[in-house]
C-alpha cells in the first residue's frame, strides 16, 4: 500500500518532533525532579520542613523563571540563524545569552541575600516552617548564577537542534543532586540545609559542562567568546516581553502558594508536592514545545511558512494526546503516590483530592504549552506578553473568591484550571491567524 504525501509529511515532522522532544523530556523535567528528590528526603524530617522546603522551592523557582527567557529566547534567534544558514551569528548569539546569564545570576545573588526573611514572609509561612524556608532559600542562592548558565547553554543546544547533550547533563546533575542529599541530609545529618547545598553543587557541575560543550562549539564554527555589550544588551532587550509572560505567569503560581500557606501546614505540605507533580507533567508536556521552539525558529529562519503551518498542527495533536496518557497514569498511581512523600494522615487525604484536579487538567495543559512553545519559537513575545497577563487578571479573583468560600485546596486548583482554560483560548486565536508567522533570520 502506498502513502499519500500528506501521510509522508506527517510522518517526517512526527520523527523530527520526537528527534528534539524525547531528549528533551528527560531535560526539562530534571528540575521538578531535583526537588521532588528533594522533597522525598526532606518529607522524612517532618511536615515543618517539607512545607518550608515549598516556600523556598517556589521563591527559587520565581527568580530563576523570570529569567526563563534565557533559554527560550536563545533557542528562538539561534534557531532563525541555523535556518538562515549563518552557523556563526547562531553560536555568537547563544553565547552573548550566557554572559547575559552570568551577570544576571550573580546580581540576584546580591539583592536576594538580605530580602530572604520578606521573602519568606510574603508566602505567608507559618512560625514552624519560616525558618526552615530561610535556610533553604539562603544557601540555593548561590547555585543562581549556575541555573541560570544552565538555561543559556540549554538554549544554544535547541537552537542547534541538539536536545541529546541537554538530555546527558541532566541525567547526570539529577543523580549528583540524588546522591548528595542523600549523603548530606541523611548520612551526614545536614537537615534541609544539606538538601539545599546538595543541589547547589549539582548545578554547578551542569552549568561547567555546558561552558565547556559551547566553548567547543565557538572554536569550531569561529565564533567570538568574550564579553559583547552590544550583543548582551540585545539578548536582555529581546527578553524583556518573555520576562512580562513568566511574570505573569509566575504571580498565579506565588499566589496559589500563598493562598496554600495561610490554609495551614498540611495544606502548604499538600500543595507543594501535587504544585511538584503538576510541574513535572508541565515540564514533560513542555518537551514537545521545546521542539516547537527549535523547529519553528528554525523553519520562519528559512522563510518556510507551509511547513512551519503543517508542523505547528502536528505538534498540537501531540499535545493533546500526551495530555490525555498523562492524566491517566496519575489517575493510575494516585491511591499509592502520597505515601512516597509523607507519613501524615491529614497531608496525604489533602493531596488525593488535589491529585484528581491535577489529572483532569492534563488534555487542556498539553495544548497550552505546546502553543505557548511555538509561538515563543516565532518570537511572539508581544502578544504572549499581553495574553499571560489577561489569563492571570481571569485567575486572581477566581483563586481569592474560592478562597474566601472555604472550598480549600480543591477551589484553589480549579481556579489554576480556569487559568489554564484562559490560555489555551487566547493562544489558540493566535495561532489561527498569520500574524506571527514572520520570516528572516531575525523577528
Amino acid at each position: 500500500m502506498t502513502t499519500t504525501p500528506r501521510r509522508r509529511l506527517a510522518t517526517a515532522h512526527d520523527r523530527e518532533i520526537l528527534r528534539l522532544a524525547v531528549p528533551a523530556f528527560g531535560a526539562l523535567v530534571a528540575e521538578p525532579l531535583f526537588l521532588l528528590s528533594d522533597a522525598a528526603i526532606v518529607g522524612r524530617l517532618g511536615t515543618a520542613p517539607l512545607g518550608g522546603l515549598g516556600v523556598a522551592g517556589q521563591a527559587l523557582s520565581t527568580l530563576v523563571y523570570l529569567c526563563v527567557f534565557l533559554a527560550y529566547g536563545t533557542t528562538a534567534g539561534v534557531a532563525r540563524q541555523v535556518g538562515a544558514g549563518d552557523m556563526r551569528a547562531a553560536v555568537r548569539q547563544g553565547i552573548d545569552g550566557m554572559w547575559l546569564a552570568l551577570a544576571l545570576g550573580t546580581a540576584l545573588i546580591v539583592v536576594g541575600w538580605p530580602l530572604v526573611p520578606t521573602i519568606v514572609d510574603a508566602f505567608g509561612a507559618s512560625a514552624a516552617v519560616a525558618p526552615y524556608a530561610e535556610t533553604y532559600l539562603r544557601v540555593s542562592l548561590f547555585g543562581i548564577p549556575s541555573m541560570l548558565v544552565v538555561l543559556a547553554g540549554t538554549g544554544v543546544l535547541r537552537g542547534l537542534q541538539d536536545t541529546r547533550t541537554p538530555l546527558a547533563v541532566s541525567i547526570g546533575g539529577f543523580s549528583l543532586n540524588l546522591l548528595l542529599n542523600v549523603v548530606f541530609v541523611l548520612v551526614l545529618d545536614w537537615g534541609i540545609a544539606g538538601s539545599a547545598w546538595g543541589t547547589v553543587l549539582a548545578q554547578t557541575g551542569s552549568a561547567a559542562v555546558y561552558v565547556a560543550v559551547v566553548l567547543r562549539a565557538a572554536r569550531r564554527h569561529g565564533s567570538l567568546v568574550r564579553p559583547d555589550l552590544a550583543g548582551i544588551r540585545t539578548s536582555a532587550t529581546a527578553g524583556l516581553a518573555l520576562v512580562v509572560r513568566t511574570a505573569a505567569l509566575r504571580v498565579v503560581l506565588l499566589v496559589g502558594t500563598s493562598i496554600a500557606a495561610r490554609m495551614g501546614d498540611e495544606e502548604i505540605a499538600a500543595y507543594q508536592v501535587g504544585f511538584q507533580v503538576w510541574t513535572l507533567l508541565a515540564f514533560a508536556l513542555d518537551a514537545i514545545a521545546i521542539a516547537g521552539q527549535a523547529i519553528t525558529g528554525r523553519y520562519l529562519g528559512a522563510s518556510d511558512v507551509p511547513g512551519t503551518r503543517a508542523v505547528t498542527r502536528r505538534m498540537v495533536w501531540w499535545g493533546v494526546g500526551c495530555g490525555v496518557v498523562f492524566g491517566l497514569a496519575i489517575l493510575a498511581v494516585r491511591p499509592w503516590l502520597p505515601g512516597l512523600f509523607t507519613t501524615d494522615g491529614g497531608v496525604r487525604d489533602l493531596l488525593l483530592a488535589s491529585l484528581l484536579l491535577v489529572a483532569l487538567q492534563q488534555p487542556v495543559a498539553g495544548v497550552v504549552f505546546v502553543l505557548d512553545g511555538i509561538l515563543i519559537g516565532a518570537g511572539d513575545g508581544a502578544y504572549l506578553a499581553v495574553t499571560s497577563l489577561l489569563a492571570t487578571i481571569v485567575f486572581l479573583p477566581a483563586a481569592i473568591v474560592l478562597h474566601r468560600a472555604d472550598t480549600g485546596l480543591i477551589g484553589l486548583w480549579a481556579a489554576i484550571g480556569l487559568w489554564m482554560l484562559t490560555r489555551m483560548l487566547t493562544l489558540g486565536l493566535r495561532a489561527r491567524g498569520d500574524r506571527w508567522l514572520v520570516t528572516g533570520a531575525v523577528r
